[in-house]
């Protein structure tokens, strides 16, 4: 089993197998017909208050982590997200932020590790 991560504004390929949306909020620009998303888990995204204080601001990054981290500890998606993980062979976290090293998606999948 492995899990990627990749823009939801990319080009969706095979090798992306089970497509998972780990945004709180649907990505601007995107129809939900043509997102080729499989499961948007929006739960499993940061807290509207962390997001909004993140601001994906990359001098925040590494607090936002911990925090992030903290609310995955307690947060009940997960445990669907690994179920979701642990029956593909191949998952991808799509995301619709920007900056493609400093977003959830990164922290995410190091999380589940």
């Amino acid at each position: 089993m492995s899990v990627s991560i990749k823009r939801v504004y990319e080009h969706p390929e095979s090798s992306d197998g089970y497509r998972v949306l780990v945004d709180r909020l649907w990505p601007r620009g995107i129809a939900k017909a043509n997102a080729s998303v499989d499961l948007w888990l929006r739960e499993i995204g940061p807290s509207n208050e962390l997001r909004k204080w993140f601001g994906h601001v990359p001098e925040r990054f590494a607090e936002f982590a911990a925090k992030y981290r903290a609310e995955l500890d307690d947060n009940a998606a997960v445990q669907e997200l690994r179920d979701v993980v642990a029956s593909h062979d191949t998952v991808t976290l799509v995301y619709s932020a920007k900056d493609e090293e400093h977003n959830q998606a990164v922290v995410l999948a190091g999380y589940l590790g």
